[in-house]
């Protein structure tokens, strides 16, 4: 299991990159809980973000691609606009131990 960080290196309302093993993903802290996602567009693939760290909407309630604009949920992944409606974000598998965000 990969330690990605630790849960108060994590903001509220905001998301954080990582690479492991030569696969992107980011978490995202709201309300107190995690959510850790594949940093891939089901659209077409790439990466959500131009910016480290920078996968949120200008007001922190939604996930946003910033190559075509699509805003997926925080908390289901799911994509509500955009090119890629109807679809959704890949979960990665994770767990907290302690104070560790963990993938498993």
């Amino acid at each position: 299991m990969t330690v990605l960080c630790q849960v108060h290196e994590l903001e509220e309302d905001s998301a954080r990159g990582f690479e492991v093993d030569g696969q992107s993903v980011f978490a995202v802290k709201k309300d107190g809980q995690i959510y850790v996602y594949v940093n891939a567009c089901p659209h077409i693939g790439i990466p959500l973000e131009f910016q480290p760290d920078e996968f949120l909407d200008m007001e922190k309630r939604f996930i946003q691609c910033a190559n075509h604009g699509a805003l997926f949920e925080i908390e289901t992944g799911d994509c509500i606009a955009g090119p890629c409606a109807g679809q959704a974000l890949q979960a990665a598998r994770f767990e907290i131990d302690g104070d560790s965000v963990r993938l498993v």
